[in-house]
């Protein structure tokens, strides 16, 4: 009986290694599938079986991904990283992997991510970032993704969010974006403009509650009115090129040479009006017109009453102008002969 099972052991461990499947995971090639989670993994197993296309290394403690890190499974169609220790990841760490549609990176360390990093994935629809303490992310993340449909990055440290890299994804329908530290200024407008044209076309997010400044702080993005936002002041390029302004050090101001074509220049679009202030000055100019209104109405009253008054008192009842004439007249009818 011993025997019989250590010769049924010696067999599958045999057909473990003919297949290629790592000491601690468990291949299933009916489904194509390895399971390497719980392990207590530090790296990505080296022999794994070159037809998986589903493969579990969730529960580890794999801190880092070196590039080609999947070189030895091409078709892998599912890749789940969910709970590791990942705190980088090399820009050709996923390079190979031409035909990933499910990528899950959620509950690691993740601080920041390069724009190579997700290079030659197109056939990427879903990408899971969440839970981790990523801070910003690039305008984009490699080439366009057609094909990718849902987009996970709540419960990070986001305070922005680049449209930009909202536009390389014209085919995603799920949007996750909340629990973050979403900063509600002029830099989010593009991404308010165009979730708002992303919810008109049918597409379905978590919300985007501000966290600052004080003002928006619980609001919801969609919530607050586009003529609230004022324009972002453009960063001068002087400035910027001299490197005037360096940690610790005060502004300064830095003179600008002679432009003799300055007047050519188009100039700079007026900032729109608060709207406070625009609802202040109409109810100020109400005001001034109906005063301005009532000052002159009584003084034309004034000036009719006048008038009158100086009419009635030079104007008594005026001798008729014929009457010395009539009596001249008659005289001389007394005195003529009879």
């Amino acid at each position: 009986m011993k025997g019989g099972l250590l010769l049924l052991a010696s067999g599958i461990f045999l057909l473990q290694g003919a297949c290629g499947c790592p000491e601690r995971c468990h291949c299933h090639s009916s489904s194509s599938s390895v399971d390497c989670s719980q392990q207590g993994l530090l790296e990505i197993p080296s022999d794994l079986p070159p037809q998986t296309q589903t493969l579990h290394l969730q529960d580890n403690q794999i801190h880092q991904l070196p590039a080609f890190a999947f070189r030895a499974v091409p078709q892998l169609t599912t890749l789940n990283l969910y709970n590791n220790s990942l705190s980088h990841l090399a820009p050709g760490a996923f390079r190979g992997l031409r035909q990933l549609q499910v990528l899950n990176l959620t509950q690691n360390s993740l601080h920041s991510l390069e724009s190579r990093v997700f290079h030659s994935l197109p056939q990427l629809k879903e990408l899971d970032l969440s839970s981790n303490n990523l801070r910003h992310l690039p305008t984009s993340l490699g080439e366009p993704w057609k094909n990718l449909t849902v987009f996970a990055v709540q419960q990070n440290q986001l305070r922005q969010l680049d449209r930009a890299l909202l536009e390389s994804m014209p085919r995603v329908r799920l949007l996750f974006l909340k629990d973050n530290l979403w900063k509600c200024n002029c830099h989010l407008l593009g991404l308010k403009l165009w979730l708002e044209k992303f919810i008109y076309k049918g597409g379905l997010m978590d919300g985007v509650i501000c966290m600052s400044p004080d003002t928006w702080k619980g609001k919801d993005l969609l919530q607050i009115p586009h003529e609230l936002y004022q324009p972002c002041p453009l960063a001068s390029p002087n400035l910027e090129s001299s490197g005037m302004l360096r940690p610790g050090s005060s502004p300064q101001t830095v003179p600008r040479p002679p432009d003799s074509h300055s007047e050519c220049q188009l100039k700079p679009k007026p900032r729109p009006t608060n709207l406070r202030h625009a609802v202040a000055t109409v109810v100020i100019t109400g005001v001034v017109c109906g005063v301005v209104c009532l000052m002159i109405l009584a003084s034309t009253i004034y000036g009719c009453t006048y008038a009158v008054l100086t009419a009635q008192c030079h104007g008594g009842p005026p001798a008729p102008p014929n009457e010395p004439a009539k009596t001249e007249g008659k005289k001389l009818l007394d005195s003529s002969p009879a």
